[in-house]
């Protein structure tokens, strides 16, 4: 029973200089996205809290924020579980991201200074420093922004609301995505054409390359999520011998 908890102690480091709730959260959510906590896996409180040696609280406020990001669910009468997202949900959401990003980026495009334009340089170089000292975490908060920044520029609220309503999937898909060391780097490589055809004002190559960066981060994501389900079903074979 709970085979990979001592996998899960190497990222739940309680000596860090981090609050107790962050290492906690932060831990359990890297331990989620990297499939160390198979999906389905039932998250118990007290049997964490006895072997991380640290109190519930910290614990309980964890998946609370995982709830909130719809990395796991509350099952009635069982108890929270890592949430399963299926290879047509992840279809469905990369299709709607498609047409909403390419939407924002070529507004963003339209609307965007020559300083805002350099503030976008100035990230991106950044997030490649980052990725150089391997900082995976930091990659994708830096990603995010990027990403924030389009949505910013194009000046669009009721995008940004719709695109919003996307927010776990899209928090979950790019961490799958961006956690590939391969991918991580291809997607900061990509970033920088976009801004680079941005600048020229280049509509129709943009809209192509905004469709591939997509379509790429989506085939990572579908190769994780069939990698998780195939380890699910080999959990629970092993599990209940079926």
């Amino acid at each position: 029973m709970y085979g990979y908890m001592s996998e899960l102690k190497k990222y739940v480091n309680v000596s860090s200089n981090k609050s107790l709730n962050e290492t906690v959260y932060s831990g359990l959510r890297t331990a989620i996205i990297k499939g160390i906590i198979p999906v389905g896996e039932r998250i118990n409180e007290k049997y964490y809290s006895e072997y991380l040696n640290i109190s519930r609280t910290p614990i309980r406020n964890a998946i609370e924020k995982l709830k909130e990001e719809g990395i796991v669910e509350y099952i009635q009468n069982y108890g929270v579980v890592v949430k399963r997202i299926s290879p047509e949900d992840a279809e469905e959401v990369y299709k709607i991201r498609i047409a909403l990003e390419t939407l924002a980026t070529i507004t963003a495009m339209n609307n965007m200074t020559e300083d805002e334009f350099k503030s976008m340089d100035k990230l991106l170089k950044i997030t490649y420093e980052e990725h150089e000292n391997h900082n995976v975490e930091e990659v994708i908060r830096l990603s995010a922004i990027f990403n924030s920044n389009i949505l910013k520029f194009a000046k669009m609220p009721r995008l940004e609301t719709i695109i919003g309503n996307l927010r776990d999937y899209l928090i979950r898909f790019r961490d799958i995505s961006l956690y590939d060391d391969s991918r991580r780097l291809d997607a900061i490589k990509e970033h920088m054409e976009i801004v680079r055809l941005m600048k020229l004002k280049d509509e129709d190559s943009l809209r192509v390359l905004v469709e591939e960066h997509l379509n790429y981060s989506r085939f990572a994501v579908l190769n994780e999520i069939n990698k998780l389900e195939r380890e699910r079903q080999e959990f629970l074979k092993n599990k209940y011998n079926i």
